[in-house]
């Protein structure tokens, strides 16, 4: 049961060959990256979704014990009540290099397999335009619309019902992820609001396709205050997406990079973290420094704004061959220590969180 576990959990960013390649450069590497590597994959290095695929589809759905042949039985027993597993507080988010359904579909189906409930985010890049429209620059290096994201989500969203078993009360929040790393658009306002139309889009298709008993649609931004130090881009980006979006969340998924004051002030980094409308916090905890910046923050804006950082778990990056620092229980853990350090144990900090990887 441990190496089906194992394989199961490590699916999506071992099987193919998974890649910690720290992707941001010495001129834009945050503080707290300089002793936790990120798992951000390199471009040029990406497995072939296949192969991964190959891994997921060699690992049986279910093991029956083998069968003893007998005298036949004079009366059919009846079937054994199964019991239920628990569900998983901590969910596998991805870094995408495809947007091609069948794929995302395997990779629901495999969230379902490990009975994950709680945030997926999956990360498509940054924002671009091009062919006219807006969308993404994948991890691939490739183009992908917003309407081929949106579909890709879809497959996801279908692959994770489908696997669940028969009554499960599993549910998951779907992020369709993006950054604030140099986004290459005409209008960064502009991106954000079609960004919010495609998360509204999809809850719809959820909906309309009876998945929205076990998926929630939302949008999630890898806000990073070295990626955009005058917080101008972020900032429209942000204000885009509540003119448009219909009651979704929008997690930032980001870092603080040297804490208060080091890029962004204490205003604009509350802004992206719940101080903004349809916005929360699901921040990457790394390491312990990443915890205290964190608490800091929460700190000031229950002092300075009267309202409390509003987190929904934690973010943590992993994958088999990467020391990339704290896992997502001993993340939470450091967390709330920081919180209640800072004076502000009292904040809300929901169990769990997610873990990146690169597929």
């Amino acid at each position: 049961m441990f190496s089906v576990a194992a394989a199961l959990s490590f699916a999506l960013g071992a099987a193919g060959g998974v890649l910690a390649q720290p992707a941001k450069g010495h001129d834009q590497s945050p503080s707290h990256m300089q002793s936790t590597p990120s798992l951000i994959p390199s471009l040029a290095l990406a497995p072939h979704p296949r192969e991964w695929l190959k891994a997921l589809r060699a690992i049986p759905r279910h093991q029956e014990p083998p069968h003893r042949h007998s005298a036949k039985p004079r009366h059919r027993q009846a079937p054994q009540p199964q019991p239920r597993r628990p569900l998983r507080a901590t969910t596998l988010s991805i870094y995408e290099h495809t947007t091609k359904p069948w794929i995302l579909r395997e990779q629901g189906c495999s969230a379902a397999r490990r009975h994950e409930s709680g945030v997926v985010v999956l990360d498509f890049g940054k924002p671009a335009f091009a062919r006219h429209a807006y969308g993404t620059i994948l991890f691939s290096g490739r183009f992908a619309l917003n309407r081929r994201i949106t579909a890709a989500m879809v497959g996801y969203a279908r692959g994770y019902a489908s696997c669940l078993p028969k009554g499960s009360t599993a549910r998951i929040t779907l992020a369709r992820g993006t950054s604030n790393y140099h986004p290459s658009v005409p209008s960064a306002f502009a991106a954000g609001v079609r960004w919010a139309r495609a998360t509204n889009k999809l809850g719809r298709v959820l909906r309309r396709k009876g998945l929205a008993a076990h998926v929630e649609a939302a949008a999630a931004d890898d806000a990073e205050p070295a990626w955009d130090r005058r917080f101008r881009k972020t900032r429209q980006f942000f204000h885009g997406f509540r003119a448009a979006v219909h009651g979704h969340t929008l997690y930032d998924y980001g870092s603080l990079d040297g804490g208060v004051g080091a890029v962004w002030s204490a205003r604009q980094m509350w802004y992206v973290a719940g101080g903004l409308r349809h916005t929360k916090a699901l921040p990457e905890i790394y390491n312990s420094a990443m915890a205290r910046e964190w608490a800091e923050l929460a700190r000031i804006a229950r002092g300075r704004y009267h309202r409390g950082i509003r987190f929904a778990g934690v973010m943590t990056q992993g994958g088999p061959g990467c020391n990339c620092g704290l896992g997502p229980h001993e993340a939470h853990r450091v967390l709330a220590h920081a919180l209640a350090s800072h004076g502000v144990g009292h904040v809300a900090l929901p169990e769990g969180g997610t873990n990146i990887v690169a597929s």
